[in-house]
């Protein structure tokens, strides 16, 4: 009898990860590779070419990091508020693949557009305007050329990539008044599609990451991946940060579950599901960063990640 190597747990699904270029849909997109997923990862940073953020993160370079995971990257430049390019995406996934199993809604691009606590008579009209289509209708425009695709076969994935859960979100201002509209209306859109996706067959969920180290952050605080407990001595609750791989096994997880549809329509954290599945962040710990969002750090207690991670 030959032995057959375990077949990993997404081996033969095909994910595509809207926004992948870094932060969490780079996160994300690596997890889906390392549990054996065809991952298509999109973004407008191309080797060839920088988008307006003018970083030099590419999506070429994501989907090598899939494949080297153990997966199958494939990277296709594509600005998602450009309905062809969405719709030419969608029917190239099609004709390669025949299927789409789970459906990453992260494009967000947002980083430079919002005002800190600028109040909306203040802030840059044509940039909050501009993070409102980035962050919101770009998640429109995929669902709308992805889902027939993704409900073709049985037991599909929407993750709707936000940042915050409904319950905090719900009673907690959000750094300006698009910003925070922004994340309710990705909030909003995990329950919606719930909604349209659950009596077909497929579930869709809100997830939020935790205070994430993304390249972008650890940039703002001059640290490294390697050197981020430095940056603690500015901001010592940077101490419940997590890496962007951690809500991507979050979403690998959920990927994996066959019993997912019990999440249909809720609002998520990568903390919350690690309590859940048992995966843990690349060192090992599982930061629960809404929790001690609430219980430490908004309750204005020093920072003390104990019990939290």
């Amino acid at each position: 009898m030959t032995h057959h190597p375990e077949r990993k747990p997404l081996h033969g699904k095909i994910a595509l990860v809207a926004g992948a270029t870094r932060g969490a849909g780079r996160g994300i997109a690596v997890e889906l590779g390392a549990a054996g997923a065809t991952v298509y990862v999109t973004g407008r940073t191309t080797r060839a070419r920088r988008s307006e953020y003018d970083r030099a993160e590419t999506i070429e370079d994501t989907a090598d990091l899939v494949t080297a995971a153990g997966g199958h990257g494939i990277a296709v430049p594509t600005d998602h508020l450009e309905h062809e390019q969405v719709r030419t995406l969608v029917e190239r996934i099609d004709r390669e693949q025949g299927r789409l199993d789970v459906l990453v809604n992260d494009i967000w691009g947002g980083e430079h557009l919002f005002g800190w606590d600028a109040p909306v008579w203040e802030h840059d009209l044509d940039k909050g305007l501009r993070l409102l289509r980035l962050a919101v209708e770009t998640h429109a425009v995929t669902s709308h050329f992805a889902l027939p695709l993704l409900l073709r076969h049985p037991g599909g994935l929407v993750v709707e990539v936000t940042d915050g859960t409904a319950e905090y979100n719900g009673v907690n201002y959000r750094n300006s008044f698009f910003y925070d509209l922004a994340k309710a209306s990705v909030l909003r859109m995990g329950f919606a599609l719930g909604h349209e996706l659950g009596p077909r067959g497929a579930s869709a969920v809100a997830l939020t990451p935790g205070w994430m180290r993304s390249e972008i952050m650890l940039d703002t605080f001059g640290v490294t991946e390697e050197t981020w407990r430095d940056a603690l001595a500015d901001e010592p609750h940077f101490a419940i940060s997590e890496t962007p791989r951690y809500v991507g096994r979050a979403v690998a997880a959920l990927a994996a579950d066959p019993d997912v549809a019990r999440f249909n329509g809720t609002s998520l954290s990568s903390g919350g599901l690690a309590q859940v599945y048992g995966f843990t962040d690349l060192d090992g710990s599982r930061p629960d960063a809404w929790r001690y969002l609430v219980e430490v750090q908004d309750a204005g207690k020093p920072a003390d990640v104990t019990g939290y991670r």
